[in-house]
């Protein structure tokens, strides 16, 4: 059983609670999401997570890179291990760039699910190819990539699809490429202001 550590509003702790009450009840925890941004040919690309169909929470959609909870018992810097888990990257915490601590909630299923986070955000800007991802099959089921000029118009709302490519690993594991456009609904839905406050970020990052 996960245990996480529970929060105001005002980030003072106030206890640690499991997983499942943590979103059942609502409180307030930490979070960590890693966003792979990078520029090919002077053109920015923006890394997504495709959720295994299989997850509880929102799958089959396109999410943050690598993103997890903080154990009660893990500091910031352990929340690489997300990336080495679900990604199969070697990445290390002194080559991420902080972006800030974002905090925001997300509801669903008329409120039996609540999911407050304060979300720790770091950005990676080197180069990443299809070939250096090695997946967790139970959480991640493939990676796409999209313009990062087209992701900020999507969500800035001055167009209603983008252009995405990558591949997906099937029930057989063999490998299913992607080349498609989608609109928003194929995203996990976090806030419009979580996803403003990324584009903001990173902008100013890059």
């Amino acid at each position: 059983m996960e245990m996480l550590k529970v929060f105001n509003e005002n980030k003072q702790q106030t206890g640690v609670a499991s997983r499942s009450e943590v979103h059942k009840n609502g409180y307030w925890h930490e979070t960590f999401h890693c966003w792979v941004v990078y520029f090919d040919m002077d053109i920015s690309y923006i890394y997504f997570q495709l959720r295994s169909k299989e997850k509880a929470d929102f799958p089959d959609l396109f999410d943050i890179t690598a993103a997890g909870h903080l154990l009660a018992n893990e500091n910031v810097n352990d929340g690489i291990r997300e990336v080495h888990e679900e990604l199969g990257l070697g990445l290390f915490m002194h080559e991420l760039k902080k972006l800030g601590e974002i905090p925001y909630c997300v509801e669903k299923d008329n409120g039996r699910f609540i999911d407050r986070e304060f979300a720790h955000v770091y950005l990676y800007t080197k180069k990443v190819d299809y070939e250096d991802f090695s997946l967790q099959k139970e959480e991640v089921a493939g990676i796409i990539r999209a313009k990062f000029s087209d992701f900020t118009d999507l969500w800035l709302e001055k167009s209603e699809e983008i252009h995405v490519e990558g591949f997906e690993i099937l029930a057989d594991d063999s490998v299913k490429r992607l080349n498609e456009k989608v609109m928003k609904d194929r995203f996990v839905p976090h806030p419009n202001s979580y996803y403003h406050s990324i584009i903001q970020l990173i902008n100013a990052a890059l």
